[in-house]
């Protein structure tokens, strides 16, 4: 979402900003609520599970309660939904919907995707072109190709995410049917993905430096955009473990520490696009 704000080619709004922050924030909830709830129906929360615990497996709330609590959550989302539509038109609201959706379907549903091998494509789309493109979209008043490559590194780092806790789930998913990419083609290839998302998203600041470079012929102060690089010594510790430790149980520090190193590289990465005055 800040990456997307950073973009603001017109006097910054923070109106939308907030709203598109609040959307964000509620559509994760959403999202967390209604996995934790389907993964318990349908047994893939065991008590072999190696990640943090789920509430309704865990008996700390119950279904009803959870369904409950999506429903309030979904309401506020609407709410804030509405008003981002009032400024961004029809075309937001679909992507609202689209989001909801999503995050009913992933692990619930006739068809859950995340079940089929399809979470890495989904979480990308969401988490990058969507979310950032549509905040772009909110504050500029309209769609560059420009907003779909800086929307690049926030959806390869979310999938990142997502590719550790599947390496570290693919026994227990393997077990309950959920045939994630982890499942389908082994560890071998979970690792390679998970440092071809981090490579993805550390080679677009050094791409956006040559697109102004074409434009302008002047690196100063397109240098800027090379700030969130500094995340890359963490992330490259992240890599060797991923590559070389075996542990299952410490995969969840890695993934802590993916979403450590994503926030920061988020953060320095909206930065660096604002003071560098992009577009441009």
């Amino acid at each position: 979402m800040g990456i997307g704000a950073a973009l603001a080619v017109a006097p910054f709004r923070p109106d939308t900003a907030l709203g598109c922050l609040a959307a964000a924030l509620l559509l994760q909830v959403f999202a967390n609520f209604a996995n934790d709830l389907s993964d318990f129906r349908r047994g893939a929360d065991t008590p072999d599970r190696l990640g943090p615990t789920r509430a309704v497996a865990a008996g700390l709330i119950s279904p009803r309660r959870m369904q409950a609590g999506m429903f309030v959550v979904a309401v506020a989302a609407g709410l804030d939904g509405a008003y981002l539509t009032l400024v961004g038109g029809p075309g937001i609201l679909g992507l609202g919907i689209a989001a909801v959706l999503a995050a009913l379907a992933y692990t619930g549903g006739p068809w859950p995707f995340g079940y089929k091998g399809l979470g890495e494509l989904f979480v990308f789309v969401f988490f990058g072109p969507v979310c950032v493109a549509a905040t772009a979209f909110l504050q500029a008043g309209r769609v560059e190709p420009l907003f779909l490559l800086v929307s690049v590194p926030p959806g390869a780092i979310a999938m990142a995410i997502l590719v550790v806790n599947n390496l570290r789930d693919i026994d227990t998913d393997r077990e309950a049917g959920k045939r994630t990419l982890a499942v389908r083609f082994g560890k071998g290839f979970a690792r390679g993905e998970y440092v071809a998302c981090l490579a993805a998203a550390g080679l677009v600041p050094i791409a956006l430096l040559g697109v102004r470079l074409v434009r302008t012929g002047d690196p100063v102060p397109s240098l800027l955009v090379l700030i969130p690089l500094l995340a890359c010594p963490p992330a490259i510790g992240l890599v060797r473990s991923v590559l070389h430790d075996g542990e299952p149980r410490r995969l969840n520090l890695v993934l802590r520490d993916t979403a450590r190193v994503g926030l920061v590289f988020g953060a320095l990465f909206a930065l660096g696009l604002a003071a560098g005055g992009w577009p441009g």
